[in-house]
């Protein structure tokens, strides 16, 4: 049995502890808005926050998780009404949409560390992959939150 702490509530799963952290979140604890996305930690769909760093879940055994605090996307603002999610809005940002929880979880951690991070600091840190190709309009969103 394994203890988390997942958007400030624990879960104690049965699990084997080399299972990802994203299947954990999404099997076995019903959080479907981490995504899959690539399986090797390049693309960041998966993207959550451990005591407020951005971890690519895929890829981290749920074993290393436990007694840390995790937030997903759920949690990081559970109206979907957070600094972050209405610079999207307001930027529009997501086209397909699959890749921006991760996307939004990533900018959400950056900007805890460095408030108003320059072109190079948002390029070092968001590594998040968008097909759509909306990574302009992320940066302009980032610099918008930044002003705020």
């Amino acid at each position: 049995m394994i203890n988390l702490n997942i958007n400030g509530v624990d879960h104690n799963v049965d699990v084997d502890g080399d299972m990802p952290l994203l299947w954990v979140l999404r099997d076995k604890v019903g959080l479907t808005g981490t995504k899959f996305g690539c399986g090797i930690a390049q693309c960041g769909a998966c993207t959550v926050q451990i005591n407020g760093v951005a971890m690519r879940s895929c890829v981290m055994p749920v074993s290393a998780a436990a007694g840390q605090p995790i937030t997903t996307i759920e949690g990081l603002s559970p109206n979907g009404d957070g600094k972050v999610q209405a610079a999207w809005v307001a930027h529009q940002v997501p086209q397909c949409g699959y890749c921006q929880s991760g996307m939004i979880m990533a900018v959400d951690a950056l900007l805890k560390t460095t408030p108003k991070p320059t072109d190079s600091q948002i390029d070092a840190a968001i590594t998040n992959i968008c097909r759509c190709g909306t990574y302009a309009r992320v940066r302009d969103a980032i610099h918008d939150i930044a002003k705020a």
